[in-house]
This record gives C-alpha cells, structure tokens and sequence, in this order.
C-alpha cells in the first residue's frame, strides 16, 4: 500500500431537494473562479449524467461522479484525489436532498460523501414564499447530523431587498451560519430542462452562452471571497487514502496493436462516466470514438461500447443513416463484441415509436420501444449475473442505476437471453434485464467501471480475440 492525502481546497454544494437550483449555482460558481484564473475540479455526488456535462463546460475538464452504491467508499476517495490537481480547487454538487439516501442511516446521501471527504457544504436554500421558518430549517439540518460541516447557505429565489434581509438576519441570528449568497428569481430561459435533469449540453450551440451567464449570477448575486475562504479551509484537515499496488497487466496487445474499441458518442448518446473510458484505456484498449451519423461504411473496430442518451429526439436522423445500421446489424452478427447501456439498447431494437410514428434503429435484438410521460425506471438497481455471457462471471451482483422514460412495446425474444436477475429496480421485461445474443450484451442498467473493475478487463480481452481472430484469418 502507498499513501496520499486530500489536502487541497474542496467545497460541497447542496440543496434541501432536488430542483432547489443547485446545479446553477455550482455552475455558475466553477465558471466564475475559471473566469478568475483559477483550476478547478469538477465533481457530481450520484449517478448522473446531465449535471455532469454542463460541470465539465463549465471547468473545462471532465466531472467525475462520487457514489458510494456504485463504488466502494475506499475508491470514491481515490478518484477524487486523483482526478484534483494540487492547485486545484475541487467543487462537488450535490443530488437531491442533503440528507437523502436509500436507508433511515442515509446512506448514499450527500451527506454521507461530504463526510466521507470532510468537506465543508454549502446549502442553495430555496426562498420562495417563506422567511423565518428557512432559519428553523437550516437549524434542524445543524442539528439532524452535528459531524456535518455546514459552513454557509446561498438564499436562492428572493422576492427583493426586503426578503432577503429578513432570512439573512434571522438565519445569521439563530444558526449562526453565515449567508454567503443571496440570487432571485431568474428567467428559466437559458437553463430548460427535459426529463430528469438540464438539456444535455451536446444538444444546444447556446451551451456556452448559458454557462456564461451562469458565471455572471455568481459574480453578481454570491461573495465568492467568503465561498473560497471555505473552500481554502478544508485543505488544512487532510484525509488519508491507500492505494493498493498496481496489478500486472495483460498484454492484450495483436502484432503490436492494441485491440480497438468504438465508442459512439455523439448527440444521440453522450451518457458515459469518464471512468468507463479511462478504464477501458487502461485495460489495454485503444478507444476511438464514432457517430451514429456518420456515413460511409462502418468503421474499422475490434469492439463496440454504446452508452445512454436521447436516442427519441434523434429518432428520424438515426433512421437516416441506414448504411450505418446496416452495418452495425452485420457486425453484431459476425460476433463483434458489444456493450449497450439504456439508449445503446433502444438503438440495437427493431424500432423506436416516438409520436405515432415507427423509425427503424439497428435491428440486433427483436424489440421494438416506445417513449411514456412518466419514469419507467429511476434509480439505484441492484442485479445478479445468472447466465453465461461475454463480460460477467454467473454470479457476479452488478450495482447500477437506470433513468428512462422509454418502454418495451413489443419482445418477440426468449426471456432465457435475459441474463439478469433484477434485485433492485425495473429492469427490461418480467423483472429481468441483460438480453444476451452472441457477443451483445445489451441492458437498461447503466454501470460505473470503479464498482465494476472487471468490466473494462473483459471488455478488452473480447476485442482483442476479435482482432486475433480476424488476425488469423
């Protein structure tokens, strides 16, 4: 084992419930120290994608995602020390409430990770139609877990001067929390949201345009001095990580080439972690990255990854681009190993009824899927690996998360290519998930490599028998 240390400046960024405007905050927070010359490290607490995105334009560098159901504790506080640089200052955005988890011990919850990281919270209180009573909630959150370190709150959605001097005052007077911020109502205009979170910033050219004037809300409406001082006061209360010593690796390499896997990632599918990727690389693999719009034949790789996204709102284009589906069907068929997460699995489908109408998608798997108003499937997910496949041992429990509004309309399969049994959550169909078919695997649950560390291993050990066998040929 060798030793480091969080020792840098850190600061956790919370709500009271989710649509409580933190991630604006937290954005807007990043862009404004970015703005000033300053590095800094984006985190997302959860599962999650969206938020993630629009953290990482606004740091200019990827977010990576701290959870401790997907991940054990021991790796959440090695992924963050590795991924913040020394002079880096590393802002984490909650999810949902403060104290919100999966048990009556919190666990999950952000909470738990700004204690596990010993970091200060800062809480984005929203102030709409309420004054004296905020102060009784900023109270009982003191008092709900005294290890926390709520060093200030941000008074977010004020009706005017008048409001925010009576929250201050009373919030100052019985908590003794300092106000560090205080923002109004504002016009929803450049930050809209779909489904579970903000637009996914791939989608939109006005992306930069939002971030920006997220960054003006901070200079303006926040005293970002007191928010740094915070922040610069974490770094003086190190925690200890462990790093085990580096396994050997294997050489998955052919003739002197690494095996080549695809990740299509494109505004159709943009939902990876960054660990996903990394992991891959580090498994051996030389990453490429593809579009499901591309024209032309298809491309030259030994592997396929495809992970979430909005495959409904592209609908009609995917449909389009027939020689690139094509030709997915006809490599899937010749066994090329696939990886296919959520929108991955909607793309590999027979079709996609979106609006009345049927677009036809890739044509692996005998399922056709359509789009419903309300969630199909939101959460944690705990499944176990009950048959024979490409990347999981039997047995293997995979913890994951699904977010989905699409829906089996029609499975003309065999519920025996459904390797998994679902323990927590949804799922695909008849409570399983997982549909098997040659070297595809295609599933609603959504995985992240640190929980999973033989996922990249095994992905890259099935490309690089693909490149041996086309080799051999």
């Amino acid at each position: 084992m060798r030793q480091g240390h969080i020792d840098f400046p850190r600061i956790f960024i919370a709500g009271l419930r989710g649509g409580a405007g933190k991630t604006i905050l937290s954005i807007g927070i990043i862009a404004a120290w970015r703005r000033l010359g300053k590095s800094i490290a984006p985190y997302k607490k959860g599962p999650d994608y969206i938020d993630a995105g629009w953290l990482a334009l606004a740091a200019g560098r990827p977010c990576y995602n701290l959870d401790t159901f997907l991940v054990h504790r021991s790796d959440v506080l090695r992924s963050f020390l590795t991924h913040t640089h020394p002079h880096d200052i590393a802002v984490i955005e909650g999810n949902r409430g403060l104290y919100d988890g999966i048990d009556t011990e919190g666990s999950t919850s952000s909470a738990e990770v700004a204690k596990l990281l010993k970091t200060p919270v800062v809480i984005s209180l929203d102030c709409t139609k309420t004054t004296r009573t905020m102060a009784a909630v900023v109270s009982g959150c003191l008092q709900f877990d005294p290890d926390l370190r709520i060093k200030g709150v941000i008074l977010n959605r004020i009706a005017g001067l008048r409001h925010e001097e009576n929250l201050r005052k009373n919030i100052e007077h019985y908590c003794g929390v300092p106000v560090v911020g205080a923002v109004p109502k504002l016009d929803a205009q450049n930050f809209p949201e779909r489904h579970m979170g903000l637009v996914p910033t791939p989608e939109h050219s006005w992306a930069v345009t939002s971030v920006d004037a997220a960054a003006e809300v901070a200079f303006r409406y926040l005293d970002m001095a007191s928010l740094e001082r915070i922040a610069v006061e974490a770094a003086s209360d190190p925690v200890p990580v462990e790093f085990p010593l580096p396994a050997p690796q294997l050489d998955v390499t052919i003739e002197g080439t690494k095996p080549v896997i695809g990740i299509i990632r494109d505004s159709a599918f943009q939902f990876y972690y960054p660990d996903n990727i990394e992991a891959l690389k580090d498994a051996g693999a030389e990453v490429v990255f593809l579009s499901a719009f591309d024209a032309g034949p298809f491309p030259a790789v030994d592997a396929l990854y495809i992970g979430g996204g909005f495959p409904e709102t592209h609908a009609e284009r995917l449909e389009g681009n027939a020689a690139f589906r094509a030709g997915l069907k006809a490599r899937a068929e010749a066994g090329m190993p696939i990886y296919a997460e959520c929108g991955g699995l909607m793309y590999l489908g027979e079709a996609l009824v979106v609006g009345g109408r049927r677009y036809a998608m890739a044509g692996v798997l005998p399922v056709v899927f359509g789009l419903s108003e309300r969630p199909q499937g939101l959460g944690y997910t705990l499944v176990r690996v009950e048959s024979e496949n490409p990347y999981y041992d039997v047995g293997t429990e995979i913890r994951g998360h699904e977010f989905r509004y699409s829906r089996v309309l029609e499975w003309r399969g065999d519920d025996r290519s459904l390797i998994f049994g679902m323990e927590r959550g949804t799922g695909f169909i008849h409570g399983r998930d997982g549909i098997s078919y040659k070297n595809v695997l295609a599933t609603y649950t959504h995985i992240h490599a640190l929980g999973l560390p033989n996922w990249a291993k095994s992905m890259v050990a099935a490309a690089a028998a693909a490149k041996r066998a086309r080799f051999s040929r």
